[in-house]
C-alpha cells in the first residue's frame, strides 16, 4: 500500500564530485568542473527518491520536465549537498523545487517535475 504522498516531502543527497562528473566527461563542456547534466541527474534522483517509499508496488517516477539554473562552477573534490521538496501533487503528476550547495554556497537551483508511471504499462509502451 502507498504511503501519504504529500506536499512537503523533502529529500537530500550529498556526491562528492569526482572526473566522472566533469563536463570534459560526460561532453557537456571541455573543462574540469561539476557538469550541469550531473548536478540536473543528482536533483532528478534526490527528487525520485525522496518519494520512493510512498509509490505502491510496481510504480515509479518519470522526470517530464526541469527547468534548472547552474549558478556557480565546482570542482572536482567537493562536496555537493542536493535538496528537493515536494511543492505540489496533481494527481500523478509530482512539482518540486530542488536546489544545489557545494561548501562555498549554493551552485543550482529550479523546478522539477516527475509523473508516477506504473512500470510494466509504461514499458510495454516504450517497444
Amino acid at each position: 500500500m502507498r504511503l501519504q504522498l504529500k506536499e512537503g516531502i523533502k529529500g537530500q543527497q550529498e556526491i562528492m564530485v569526482e572526473v566522472k562528473d566533469t563536463a570534459a566527461n560526460v561532453g557537456s563542456g571541455t573543462v574540469e568542473v561539476f557538469a550541469t547534466p550531473s548536478m540536473i541527474a543528482l536533483m532528478e534522483n534526490t527528487a525520485q527518491a525522496s518519494i520512493a517509499e510512498c509509490l505502491a508496488k510496481g510504480e515509479a517516477t518519470v522526470g517530464i520536465e526541469i527547468n534548472i539554473k547552474h549558478i556557480k562552477a565546482t570542482p572536482v573534490g567537493v562536496k555537493v549537498k542536493c535538496f528537493s521538496e515536494l511543492t505540489e501533487v496533481k494527481g500523478k503528476k509530482l512539482l518540486f523545487k530542488v536546489e544545489a550547495f557545494d561548501e562555498k554556497g549554493k551552485i543550482g537551483e529550479g523546478k522539477h517535475i516527475r509523473y508516477i508511471i506504473d512500470t510494466e504499462k509504461f514499458m510495454e509502451n516504450v517497444k
